[in-house]
């Protein structure tokens, strides 16, 4: 097992595809996958992520790491309205 963080810059050793850990899917069989974000080509277009089993991964720094501040951080498109129905619950 690894101690891949969202953020890592990671490498199948497998296939050498580096880039971004961006997502951490964990299934029911307890097989875990992150989705590794390559960076953009050369001409500043963004590639596809790719699943990769966690076993073939491993950290090549620590790439770029969230900010924490909770203003900063988007989470999608309906994260703000998750946010307020969660904190309308009684």
């Amino acid at each position: 097992m690894t101690n891949i963080v969202l953020g890592n810059k990671v490498k199948d050793i497998v296939t050498g595809f580096t880039g971004i850990a961006i997502s951490k899917a964990e299934y029911l069989n307890g097989c875990v996958r992150y989705c590794v974000q390559p960076l953009v080509d050369k001409e500043g277009k963004y590639l596809k992520g790719e699943y990769i089993d966690e076993g073939q991964l491993v950290i090549v720094d620590n790439g770029t790491l969230p900010s924490k501040d909770k203003k900063e951080l988007t989470g999608g498109p309906e994260h703000d309205d998750a946010l307020t129905r969660s904190e309308n619950r009684i």
